[in-house]
């Protein structure tokens, strides 16, 4: 199973914060460095320091890294015109020597949007329908070639559909638990399908939904990575979960119920249920972004009885 780490930047972290915990993500062994994008703290507690940009975070964190993959849960489709975010994600991608993963999402969170100008339409699926079909068209284009899109929202016309990523195929997720639409979108152009803090019972049950498009598609299900995103709160014992999750505002009976909580052997046994359940790659969502020992708990203590 890869293990991955997910940060939440907008909860209060600036970039040397979020380079500290990429290194010591690649240094770990760990397959990947994912964040959030979002520009606005969720929550009461201190705003600052701000804000940090995902796509320019990864450009830096692209030229300071070496191995890790390097991607977002989930970048907000509202926050980018679908051609200018093909050009950055290859861009980046270019810069990173071939590493980069687009998760790509409709967007929620509307406070944020006001707070910082951006538009929030009502109809977000139609347009993020549109977003995966233009991005992936784009990069899909053969060099020489144009590209031209009529939608209902979005129109592209004699597109040079440059520039191209480094891989050949840069890895895009699609994530969420609407019944319908979304599987249908995941199969038809996810390479990951993500399911975000959920349960092993319901992430079988929306796993099998995604399965079953993929079919109906003419697409093998087994083409598709199945992953989920969990809040993570390990210890070496008892104390040293509780002080996690007191660092993190949570409770450390809450956090075993809906999370990667507990000790080592508490973690793989959820672990195994989530295995169980079809998934086949972690992101473990870190909130306490100075704690790099959380990280080496995971690493050291947890990775290892995985097989």
């Amino acid at each position: 199973m890869d293990l991955r780490v997910f940060t939440e930047p907008q909860q209060g972290a600036d970039y040397e914060t979020l380079l500290a915990v990429a290194r010591a993500t690649e240094q770990l062994g760990f397959d990947a460095f994912f964040r959030s994008d979002h520009y606005l703290r969720m929550g009461d507690g201190d705003p600052g320091p701000g804000p940090t940009d995902a796509w320019v975070t990864l450009a830096g964190l692209a030229r300071e890294t070496s191995r890790i993959r390097l991607g977002t849960l989930m970048t907000a489709g509202t926050f980018r015109l679908p051609g200018v975010l093909a050009i950055q994600v290859a861009q980046v991608d270019a810069m990173s020597g071939g590493r980069v993963e687009l998760g790509l999402g409709a967007g929620w969170f509307a406070e944020e949007h006001t707070a910082y100008g951006i538009p929030f339409p009502q109809e977000k699926f139609p347009r993020l329908e549109e977003q995966l079909a233009i991005v992936t068209g784009l990069w899909n284009t053969p060099v020489g070639e144009t590209f031209s899109y009529d939608g209902a929202h979005y129109q592209l016309t004699d597109s040079p559909a440059l520039p191209k990523p480094a891989q050949e195929r840069v890895p895009v997720l699609v994530g969420g638990m609407g019944k319908v639409r979304t599987p249908r979108l995941a199969a038809r152009y996810a390479d990951e399908f993500n399911i975000p803090f959920q349960s092993a019972a319901d992430s079988a049950e929306q796993f099998g939904r995604v399965r079953e498009a993929a079919r109906e598609a003419g697409r093998d299900p087994e083409s598709l990575v199945y992953s989920n995103a969990l809040v993570a709160c390990v210890g070496r014992d008892e104390a040293e979960v509780r002080r996690r999750a007191e660092a993190i505002g949570r409770r450390p009976e809450e956090l075993r119920e809906n999370g990667l909580a507990g000790t080592p052997g508490e973690v793989v046994e959820k672990i195994a249920a989530y295995r169980e359940a079809g998934c086949q790659r972690l992101y473990f969502q870190i909130l306490d972004l100075d704690d790099l020992d959380h990280l080496a708990v995971i690493a050291e203590d947890v990775a290892p009885q995985l097989g």
